[in-house]
């Protein structure tokens, strides 16, 4: 049974606003911001607006340089995203410019330290474009760069913060299973590291994290909803491009919102 027109436009509008929130970035950004607000609650202290407004803007910046910068190698494993960027450059580029004068005016806001740690995962996304060719480290030091700026930034600016190691081993593991699965995309790298073995990898490192949270303090359990969203969607894992931009990531900003509900 055919749907009637309106119903197919009206698909048509949300999956182009869809293209638009997960191609420009706006999609990771959100996520970014979220886990600010829920690794803060973790932590025992009290959600900064700032912190989450400057996680959001970092990561818009870093990941649409990046997007900017390597159309060639992107146009392989994103064909659809890569048109999205050629289609909409000018404005992929204004709204990067933006993000990054709301990033240095929030971490001068935010002191030095915030100053500095934005200028590290900066640093490590500008030399993304060379490292990332590299199929063993990329999935460590994305996970490294993602924890300095959602746990990194909370953790400097709360008053006392407290059980840290779990809220690192919660998100950690999290954020290690995201940036596994989302390597598989690029083939170059599946076949160095085998899909099956690195996909098993990733599921185990989503329950371990899954595990951390639920083992530690009352502040932490609700942090086990990221790594739980990560592993349900890693069950039905699929190596496709929207699957890895819209749900793999997506299951970030979910889990981190109903960790923020709980």
């Amino acid at each position: 049974m055919d749907l009637p027109a309106g119903l197919w436009h009206l698909g048509a509008v949300l999956t182009r606003l869809l293209d638009a929130v997960v191609f420009s970035s706006l999609w990771l950004a959100a996520a970014a911001a979220v886990l600010v607000a829920a690794s803060s609650r973790a932590l025992g202290a009290p959600v900064d607006p700032a912190s989450a407004a400057l996680a959001a803007c970092g990561t818009l910046v870093v990941y649409n340089v990046d997007r900017l910068r390597d159309i060639r190698r992107d146009h392989v494993t994103a064909p659809e995203r890569t048109r999205f960027v050629q289609t909409h450059r000018r404005a992929l580029v204004a709204l990067t410019v933006l993000a990054g004068v709301g990033s240095a005016a929030l971490a001068a806001r935010l002191g030095r330290g915030a100053a500095l740690l934005l200028a590290v995962v900066l640093a490590v996304g500008l030399l993304h474009r060379r490292l990332k060719r590299a199929a063993f480290i990329k999935p460590l030091y994305v996970t490294a760069a993602w924890l300095a700026v959602v746990v990194g930034l909370p953790w400097y600016t709360a008053p006392q913060p407290l059980h840290t190691g779990w809220v690192l081993a919660s998100l950690g593991c999290a954020l290690l299973a995201n940036a596994i699965a989302s390597n598989l995309r690029d083939e170059a790298g599946a076949a160095r590291i085998g899909r099956v073995r690195a996909l098993r990898v990733a599921r185990g490192a989503s329950l371990v994290g899954s595990v951390a949270a639920l083992s530690g303090p009352p502040e932490v359990r609700a942090l086990s909803a990221v790594p739980l969203a990560t592993l349900a969607v890693l069950l039905p894992f699929h190596p496709s491009e929207r699957f890895g931009l819209v749900a793999l990531d997506g299951a970030l900003l979910a889990g981190a919102l109903l960790a923020l509900a709980l």
